[in-house]
């Protein structure tokens, strides 16, 4: 396996560089990084691309993902599998939301955090559900502990929407600790979302 050193490396850097050497003819890789953002994210890489992975914590702060093409060559880690009472809907025509303010328009600010909690709690209702949500800015302050969106956005994940935040700026408003709901994304994975989806949907 081949190792990288990506400790002191902002986001996305990490996941960036791990993509590039598992995209040779190596059977796997082991990556040092020093933060759980980066674990989340590489992690969340190696899930995508039906890669097997693991990791460990050396020591404070520091940490160590391993990520293979096979099983031969790292310890399975299975996803957190559906519960039994988990209703997955269709998703005819899907669409992903982009929400990067925690309120909805411009004008009153009062009014606009009403809009935005109306928005979510309008969007889990909908027949045709987006494939994800993607917050980033001050759209994760509507992810984390406290906020009035989050029990609308448990029921979106429960049916099958991807809620995913991004991780630097929970880490700029220091609200990595205080996440709700969903997952911890880096700019890599947005960026592909954004490019990858089939309608886009932006607050």
């Amino acid at each position: 396996m081949k190792h990288l050193d990506m400790t002191g490396k902002p986001c996305p850097i990490p996941v960036v560089e791990t993509r590039k050497a598992l995209a040779g003819d190596i059977a796997g890789v082991v990556v040092r990084v020093d933060n759980m953002v980066a674990v989340n994210n590489l992690s969340r890489m190696a899930e995508t691309n039906d890669y097997i992975y693991s990791f460990k914590e050396l020591a404070p702060d520091l940490y160590e993902v391993s990520i293979a093409k096979s099983a031969t060559n790292a310890t399975l880690i299975s996803p957190e599998p559906l519960g039994e009472d988990t209703q997955v809907l269709p998703r005819a025509g899907s669409y992903t939301v982009v929400i990067s303010r925690d309120i909805m328009g411009h004008g009153s600010e009062e009014l606009g955090k009403i809009l935005i909690k109306g928005f979510i709690y309008a969007l889990s209702q909908q027949e045709k559900l987006p494939e994800c949500l993607l917050f980033y800015n001050g759209g994760v302050h509507l992810v984390v502990t406290g906020a009035n969106t989050v029990e609308d956005l448990k029921l979106l994940e429960k049916d099958g929407v991807e809620i995913l935040s991004c991780g630097t700026c929970l880490n700029y408003f220091n609200l990595e600790e205080k996440l709700a709901v969903g997952k911890i994304i880096d700019m890599y994975g947005i960026c592909s979302k954004m490019t990858e989806a089939t309608k886009l949907v932006t607050i």
